[in-house]
């Protein structure tokens, strides 16, 4: 399956087109932590989060996961747990997951830094809108 985004707010998955949302810096084939930037390449997809008091979720292939309120992605390049997915106890290291807007509803997490190399990026998802 080729997964292609189009542009900023188009991905397109064979032939089926979805919403989406990429860095506001657009793509870049050298991804840095904090660069507002989407990572371009190839990339396996991991898990699918999702809000399950927003949205449903028949079942699929891929891994499911609910979000919930404690939710969070580690963005601290310093911390054991960077670019993993974390309960949030503080507002520092992370990325929260459960969101008041609808940005993260669905988020796929993707094969990006699977080694965890400091600055080069974290919280990489693909943010599916309905």
């Amino acid at each position: 399956m080729i997964i292609h985004v189009k542009n900023k707010n188009t991905l397109i998955i064979d032939d089926f087109k979805f919403r989406c949302c990429v860095g506001k810096n657009g793509l870049n084939s050298d991804k840095k932590e904090g660069d507002y930037s989407t990572p371009k390449g190839l990339f396996s997809l991991k898990k699918l989060y999702f809000r399950k008091d927003r949205v449903g979720v028949e079942k699929y292939k891929i891994e499911t996961k609910i979000i919930k309120k404690n939710m969070a992605w580690c963005d601290d390049s310093n911390h054991e747990k960077y670019n993993e997915e974390i309960k949030t106890y503080n507002k520092d290291q992370k990325e929260n997951l459960y969101r008041v807007d609808h940005k993260y509803d669905y988020i796929i997490s993707i094969s990006h830094n699977d080694n965890k190399v400091a600055h080069k990026g974290s919280a990489i998802f693909i943010h599916l809108t309905d």
